[in-house]
């Protein structure tokens, strides 16, 4: 190995390349995906090749020094998107398996291998990185928890997406369409906070702010999960249309609510 790969750390990385790319070309080779879980499978494989891509470059022209003056702590920004990284590619290798593979579909199969061999891969990273036990946002829980609230909320809005497709009109009552309103604007909301908190000049200008902003965000995330979940529950149930993606979608929005509540809890208890 040469250049930004002669490391443990960067084989690591051009393995993770290598692998979730493959598993893309093979995807993209199956044929065009039109099924938002599919979607959601080739954006995963995209966005951990741009992360290992990216943080190679970086690292390798020394870059991540000048990038100190707008990132508090490059370990823990490595640390964190790793982490995401790994979360996401695991829920897409789960996900392309029970959607897509069976028995008869080889190219299914392959690309459900290469996933799965970068998942491991990530993973591995993942454990490495936080043995180093770096400092700051991402690595801690409170970034934690933010990481898998997007992650959820991502899953459930592909959930709902796959449910409306398979439904007529008359399945897409306004109560339902208000929850996915809901989940989109706590995913927004939730991007931003942690954008904030990773964003060095940020920090400085809202100091005095940002802790107050996401105990007021936690609160309200909380309520309106609670009336997205019963929203979504009383118009969609009562149909029993597509009962796959209408439970992943309340389940995943209870679980959400769990989360919530706890970062709410870490929020009081930080005042």
């Amino acid at each position: 190995m040469c250049g930004p790969f002669k490391s443990l750390q960067g084989i690591l990385r051009l393995l993770e390349i290598i692998f979730s790319a493959l598993a893309l070309i093979v995807v993209i080779f199956r044929g065009k995906m039109s099924s938002p879980w599919g979607i959601w499978c080739e954006f995963v494989w995209v966005f951990c090749i741009g992360v290992a891509v990216t943080l190679t470059v970086v690292e390798s022209k020394g870059w991540q020094i000048l990038l100190a003056v707008f990132l508090p702590n490059w370990a823990d920004l490595t640390c964190g998107l790793t982490m995401l990284c790994a979360i996401t590619i695991t829920s897409a290798t789960i996900i392309f398996v029970f959607a897509f593979v069976c028995l008869t579909c080889f190219t299914s199969i392959i690309c459900a291998i290469f996933s799965l061999v970068a998942t491991v891969i990530f993973l591995v990273d993942t454990v490495m990185q936080k043995m180093k036990c770096p400092s700051g946002y991402l690595s801690n829980l409170r970034g934690i928890l933010r990481m898998t609230e997007a992650f959820l909320a991502c899953i459930i809005l592909s959930a709902a997406t796959n449910y409306f497709l398979g439904v007529d009109w008359q399945s897409r009552p306004a109560g339902m369409i208000l929850s996915i309103i809901i989940f989109v604007l706590c995913l927004l909301v939730t991007i931003i906070i942690i954008v904030l908190h990773l964003l060095k000049l940020l920090q400085c200008l809202l100091s005095f702010g940002l802790g107050m902003m996401e105990l007021v965000f936690n609160a309200v995330a909380v309520l309106l999960y609670l009336c997205a979940i019963i929203l979504w529950s009383i118009y969609g149930y009562r149909r029993h249309t597509n009962l796959k993606d209408l439970n992943t979608v309340t389940i995943g929005s209870i679980v959400n609510v769990v989360l919530y509540i706890v970062d709410l809890v870490l929020s009081i208890k930080a005042r």
